[in-house]
């Protein structure tokens, strides 16, 4: 993978659940263990649903455009090691979250 910085901003584009649309928003990102993360308080924002109902994500980060698979992280552990690597040092890295993980695809 090209992305070297472990926090960083990308736009995650997703698939419409409803409308099959793409959809894209700026989030800040944790690239971890060779995935990158995305988290949030609840499971309610639109990016966070349409990643779980269509998998297929594309990541644009510094020009470049990365297609990858979405899925829940299940691991509550590591959901808390993204929050710390997500905002070190702040007491929101304490809060719990929910959190996507995409594997980014082979090239």
């Amino acid at each position: 993978m090209r992305i070297k910085e472990e926090l960083f901003r990308p736009i995650l584009t997703t698939k419409g659940r409803i409308s099959g649309n793409e959809h894209s928003v700026m989030l800040r990102a944790v690239n971890y263990n060779g995935k990158i993360y995305f988290s949030r308080h609840r499971p309610d924002g639109d990016w966070f649903k349409n990643a779980i109902a269509n998998p297929d994500v594309k990541i644009q980060y510094n020009e470049e455009v990365f297609t990858g698979k979405a899925e829940l992280v299940a691991n509550e552990e590591l959901d808390k090691k993204i929050s710390m690597l997500k905002y070190p040092g702040e007491d929101r890295a304490k809060e719990k979250r929910v959190t996507i993980q995409v594997t980014i695809d082979s090239d």
